[in-house]
């Protein structure tokens, strides 16, 4: 396969802009991770007109994808963990051209995962792990369980990897054999809601229970980001905190998360007069030490 595909490949190896090649080969039929093509070739560039490019080839009775994608774009999936088989195809892919070690520092780069980071991708899980939890709690309190059920799955995926990037890893596709081994208290509370043999609604009571108790046990270390940028000043309008440069990665949850912080005294509110009267302009400011 690898021989087949040079062509297309080495010719734009050749450009100064080209950062790295790699490729990445079906495993088996049924496999999903080249999107059911028999290869994927991802080829990482300084810059390009559009951050992602694509084209599939056919040749022999077999397939091909070429993805051309920017370096800028690579770093905000991996920040955001919108394409997390990105993350599989730069550790597990074979490396076909790596200029000036590009490849091999980004590899460093997840391999160490800095501290910075962790902290920023956590909050934006903790943030997810909130939305949901609180939704499906509206729907199972409205006795709508299978969309309770819908969204307390997606609430243990995102407290699952909130507690792989924790231990310094970034989460993979196989999320739960990560945390089988990091954290088996929240392995169990995915198997309890999927394999036990009690009735959807009982599961479900159990499961807001406990995930009640991980959600707040977990503010700390799930909120530092966004109280350790309360902690600069005296108090913050949100739209100060919306427009904040790191913030904007989680801008979508500020609402539900700042809420959630001021019910369990993380954050507090500081009240500033406007020229409506009885009428308040609400700040935040950091209450707690963490």
């Amino acid at each position: 396969m690898e021989n087949t595909l040079r062509p297309i490949y080495q010719e734009r190896a050749s450009h100064p802009d080209t950062l790295a090649v790699i490729i990445i080969e079906r495993k088996n039929q049924r496999s999903p991770a080249t999107d059911m093509f028999d290869a994927a070739l991802l080829i990482i560039v300084r810059s390009a007109e559009v951050p992602v490019h694509m084209k599939h080839y056919e040749f022999s009775g077999q397939k091909a994808s070429l993805h051309i994608v920017t370096e800028k774009q690579i770093s905000e999936w991996l920040m955001l963990g919108t394409n997390r088989r990105i993350i599989d195809w730069i550790l597990n892919g074979k490396v076909l051209f790596d200029r000036n070690e590009y490849l091999y520092q980004l590899v460093e780069r997840l391999s160490t995962f800095p501290f910075s980071e962790r902290k920023l991708k956590i909050v934006m899980e903790y943030g997810k792990l909130i939305r949901r939890y609180f939704e499906g709690k509206t729907f199972f309190e409205a006795k709508q369980y299978l969309d309770a059920y819908n969204h307390i799955v997606h609430a243990l995926h995102h407290l699952a990897r909130l507690e792989v990037i924790d231990q310094g890893f970034y989460p993979e596709i196989t999320v739960w054999n990560q945390v089988k081994q990091i954290e088996p208290q929240v392995y169990k509370l995915y198997q309890e809601l999927i394999d036990s043999g009690e009735p959807l609604n009982k599961r479900l009571e159990l499961l807001f229970l406990a995930s009640d108790f991980l959600i707040h046990s977990k503010a700390d270390v799930g909120a530092a980001h966004l109280l350790s940028i309360l902690e600069e000043r005296e108090y913050w309008h949100f739209s100060e905190l919306l427009s904040h440069e790191e913030i904007a990665y989680y801008s979508v949850d500020l609402n539900i998360l700042l809420e959630f912080l001021v019910e369990k005294q993380f954050v507090g509110i500081h009240l500033i007069e406007t020229k409506g009267k009885g009428i308040f302009h609400r700040t935040y400011t950091f209450i707690k030490s963490y």
